[in-house]
């Protein structure tokens, strides 16, 4: 509970979070002086019973119970006059507010925000933000911290940054960011109608370079000089630039009465800015919403430099990873096809790997593999161990166990790696019959699939993974290969599903292999990987041979 933790200190009032059942999971430092309670003889407790008190100490009903109905309900609300009992039997009287609180667009988790009574509430502004109180305003703020904090992908914490601010603030959000090419892109423009967003894609793209002298709100914020004030009668005098014409347009467009624009700073550059505007909401923004504004533009700034740097990272660790898997040999007579899918969620390099290539005999080796690991030591380590049996097959004309065998033999005195799974196989034509032989180091079982849809996964050969230390004899195994069969060759993560048994995966893929036999084997591995992979759990190794009919 790290990231609620930090979110609930941030905040200037007591804090904690309950589950699905009223149970509380985190609580913040104020909270635990207020209540005169530690951190420990709150978390797991219902907040319910061990808190909630009526006006005489009494206990309360859950169905008299404001709070409790209001996190039963689901959505925000507030209240005043309400009493909590403290740590030595005295009553606390509070003003409280209640809002769902974690990421996506169900969360799983109830935020309550608290202080005491006799504490004054923000006085209400002349029709802006500033109408909210105190407690929403930290609400506010320690939501977007959550929701911004928790992807990232630049695009979802664009869609929680809008779903933030409307219509609770605004009737129109804009975000225009600075490429990492210092070009200015108009990234979203939505306007709240009712309870539905509508996305001006027509008023979205590219726009005009950043002025650097004009005085205009939004060249102002795109170069992170100030929070400025705007209106449809700052921009209809003579434009001094691009960006001046567009924001007339954005202007005439939405109908926009009062603007305020932010600007979206990172930790070492300006990201952007961010306008909320006003075109139903009565009033205009004021100066003293400025400062809330500021806040939410920062937070989101942090978010989506993190989420900035992250896909930098997955950029490069799937350039190394493309670079480290090699190209397929032409093997005349055999058609064969590869295919690497990086897990989404994961750093997009790992260990995962496959391999073909030509023995001196003239014989095609097959190695698929996985090295434990998700992160560049487990891409290291997979290199180390291919480019190890590469060396051995070619220079050691003996069947795949031996080679293997002479790999676990190494590993732990050569290389960086600590256990892996492997198969090797190599692939042959004799007296015009194609004949597989293979072993396999504690690897999923490959696939054959004859033309006709038959399919036999071959789990002859099995031996211990590689890197345990104990030394085996390992033992091979030979299949021919009928005209039109396919045999498939893949890393567990086409066939492991959380909250699934290893025989679910096996027999899903097995099933639509079988549908998809008659297919040319592009096809069929297109097709397969659509309907089997397993999206954003794990990376997937997958290698094909197919023999013509």
């Amino acid at each position: 509970m790290t990231g609620p933790q930090t979110a609930l200190e941030a905040i200037g009032a007591g804090a904690y979070v309950v589950d699905e059942q009223g149970c509380i999971v985190v609580v913040n430092a104020r909270a635990e002086r207020l209540l005169g309670r530690t951190a420990d003889e709150l978390v797991g407790k219902d907040a319910h019973d061990l808190l909630h008190r009526g006006p005489l100490g009494q206990s309360l009903p859950a169905t008299r119970c404001n709070m409790r109905q209001a996190f039963h309900a689901g959505r925000p609300a507030q209240g005043d006059e309400d009493y909590f009992v403290r740590a030595d039997g005295s009553l606390l009287p509070i003003s409280w507010l209640v809002t769902p609180y974690g990421p996506g667009d169900r969360p799983s988790h109830t935020l309550i925000v608290f202080h005491p009574a006799e504490r004054p509430a923000a006085g209400p502004g002349p029709g802006g933000a500033a109408e909210l109180s105190e407690l929403e305003r930290l609400a506010l703020l320690a939501e977007t911290t959550t929701q911004l904090t928790s992807t990232l992908d630049v695009d979802e914490a664009l869609h929680r940054l809008v779903a933030l601010v409307l219509p609770r603030l605004a009737d129109w959000v804009v975000i225009d960011l600075i490429t990492e090419r210092d070009e200015v892109w108009r990234a979203a423009v939505v306007e709240a109608d009712g309870d539905r967003f509508v996305h001006h894609e027509e008023l979205q793209g590219p726009m005009p370079p950043v002025p650097e002298t004009s005085p205009r709100p939004l060249s102002r914020a795109l170069r992170g000089v100030t929070s400025t004030l705007a209106g449809p009668e700052t921009y209809q005098v003579a434009p001094d630039s691009g960006i001046a014409v567009e924001q007339r347009h954005l202007f005439d467009a939405s109908g926009m009465h009062s603007a305020a624009i932010a600007p979206i700073r990172g930790a070492r550059e300006v990201l952007g800015a961010m306008t909320l505007g006003r075109t139903r909401k009565p009033g205009n923004f004021t100066v003293a919403d400025l400062p809330l504004f500021e806040d939410i533009a920062r937070r989101a700034g942090l978010a989506l430099d993190n989420a900035r740097l992250y896909q930098r990272q997955r950029k490069v660790a799937e350039t190394m990873q493309n670079h480290l898997l090699p190209q397929m040999p032409r093997v005349p007579g055999l058609h064969m096809t590869v295919r690497y899918l990086p897990a989404p969620d994961a750093s997009q390099v790992g260990g995962d790997w496959y391999d073909a290539f030509t023995l001196s005999d003239g014989a095609t080796a097959l190695a698929v593999g996985d090295v434990v690991g998700h992160d560049l030591e487990a891409a290291a380590g997979m290199a180390q161990l291919r480019n190890m049996l590469r060396a051995y097959a070619w220079g050691h004309h003996e069947p795949p166990s031996r080679i293997v065998e002479r790999l676990d033999e190494a590993i732990m005195p050569i290389t960086d790696v600590a256990m892996a799974t492997l198969i090797l196989a190599r692939v042959n034509r004799d007296a015009g019959q194609w004949r597989l032989t293979w072993t396999n180091a504690g690897h999923p079982p490959p696939l054959l699939v004859t033309r006709d849809g038959l399919t036999d996964y071959l789990t002859e050969g099995h031996g211990l993974l590689l890197g345990t230390g104990v030394h085996t004899t390992r033992r091979d195994a030979t299949v021919a290969l009928p005209p039109g069969s396919t045999v498939l060759l893949y890393t567990d993560g086409l066939v492991e599903v959380p909250g699934r048994t290893l025989d679910d995966g096996l027999n899903r893929l097995r099933q639509h292999a079988a549908a998809l036999a008659h297919r040319p084997l592009s096809s069929f591995t297109d097709q397969l990987l659509e309907r089997v992979h397993p999206p954003g759990h794990d990376d997937v190794a997958l290698l094909a041979l197919q023999i013509p009919s």
